[in-house]
């Protein structure tokens, strides 16, 4: 294991808004949300009034009454995105981009030409300052995982680098919340068994933790916590899944509500796949309850698939068996489909007309061959006019969504 600390783990600071305040310097200083019905980014000075991405727009503005909403400019965000990375292939051709707005750099290896590590930090966050206006929080570790939790803490606009003698110390003493894979649930899931820090998860007994949490996440969490992270970075990281997720709030969990969201999320989904060449053999729904807990279901398939309508129907039926099994739950907040066990793109197996249950969802079936035929056209409508310009009925004619698929779109980067 790598000895010094060489790993950056840069992240530009309240990305969305920092943009906009750039492009508009009227927004400088004042508290503003990407957004409208639903918060997408909020400026530190937002955040300062309670204001967090994923909060409902009427919720935000008696937080912060002087809130401004602006609507978002994603080709910007792109854009700004993919120069401020650039900066970073600028030292060191181990770079892995993790969102269109942070990446990991492993220095060990250019030092001799550009300064220690710390050094080389403060120079990319000097030229994304001045080359593109925007700030940039760095941290510097021996690990990936501790690396990003260095970034967090810098935040905003700033430089942590973790000394390996001292790195249990610094770690031990931070929320559980900052590490990665740690969300609200397990948060509040800790703090019921009194594990607030890092260092009380580390001090856990496994079998305790393991109870808590589950086998393989008690056990990887408590490797984290004492900065056990064998990881590499991965320059060249192949996706081994697509997905895609949507937020209800609280939707009564009816089919109303669920169907046309699963059709959308499996139109999203499959046009990546198809994009790629890379249909799927592994189709998982996540369905998420008001209290917040989740459940997820998997469906391993014969022959991989990449066409929408198919996987809608496959989702559908996953969700329905799994709200059939929580009859008590009323109420869903989040729904999520994933495809996984991608394929390069082979030759199809065509299927003789044997009049099969579930022939429509055979892709080398008639009726399979038609669907892809006609997600193709759309595929192809939309390549040529936009992605609004076609779409499916159910799905087309819902009101207008809260969080845009272009914002969608620049989180979901598997593929």
């Amino acid at each position: 294991m790598e000895t010094a600390a060489t790993i950056l783990h840069a992240d530009l600071d309240a990305f969305y808004a920092s943009v906009e305040q750039l492009l508009d310097p009227s927004l400088r200083g004042r508290p503003i949300a990407v957004g409208g019905g639903v918060v997408l980014a909020a400026s530190y000075e937002a955040k300062a009034f309670g204001v967090r991405g994923g909060m409902p727009g009427r919720r935000a503005r008696e937080l912060c009454p002087h809130l401004v909403f602006v609507g978002g400019r994603f080709g910007e965000y792109q854009r700004l995105g993919d120069a401020a990375i650039r900066v970073l292939d600028d030292f060191t051709p181990l770079v892995e981009r993790i969102s269109i707005d942070e990446a990991f750099a492993d220095v060990a290896g250019c030092t001799h030409l550009f300064g220690t590590p710390e050094a080389i930090a403060k120079t990319i966050r000097r030229r994304v300052r001045d080359e593109l206006g925007l700030p940039i929080s760095i941290g510097v570790a021996r690990t990936k995982h501790l690396a990003k939790i260095a970034s967090q803490v810098a935040k905003p606009d700033g430089l942590v680098v973790v000394d390996p003698a001292t790195e249990l110390a610094f770690l031990h003493d931070l929320p559980v919340s900052l590490m990665w894979g740690v969300g609200p649930a397990t948060q509040a899931r800790l703090a019921g068994s009194g594990i607030e820090t890092i260092g009380q998860l580390a001090t856990t007994h496994s079998g305790a933790l393991e109870r808590l949490l589950g086998h393989a996440a008690g056990q990887k969490l408590a490797a984290l916590a004492w900065n056990r992270d064998p990881r590499k970075l991965q320059t060249h990281r192949r996706a081994v899944s697509a997905g895609a997720q949507s937020a209800l709030g609280r939707r009564p969990a009816e089919p109303r509500v669920f169907v046309p969201t699963l059709l959308h999320l499996a139109d999203r989904v499959a046009s990546r796949l198809r994009a790629k060449a890379r249909p799927g053999r592994t189709v998982t729904v996540r369905v998420r309850f008001a209290d917040m807990r989740a459940v997820s279901r998997s469906v391993t398939l014969e022959q991989p698939i990449q066409a929408t309508a198919m996987l809608a129907e496959i989702a559908e039926e996953l969700v329905r068996g799994v709200l059939a099994d929580n009859a008590h739950e009323r109420a869903i907040s989040l729904l999520a489909i994933s495809v996984s066990h991608l394929e390069e793109h082979t030759e199809l197996q065509l299927e003789l007309p044997l009049g099969l249950a579930d022939e429509k969802r055979r892709p080398g079936s008639r009726a399979g061959l038609a669907r892809v035929g006609a997600d193709r056209a759309i595929d192809r409508i939309r390549d040529r006019f936009g992605k609004a310009a076609v779409g499916y009925g159910s799905v087309a004619l819902e009101a207008t969504r809260s969080v845009p698929d272009a914002f969608r779109e620049l989180a979901e980067k598997e593929l």
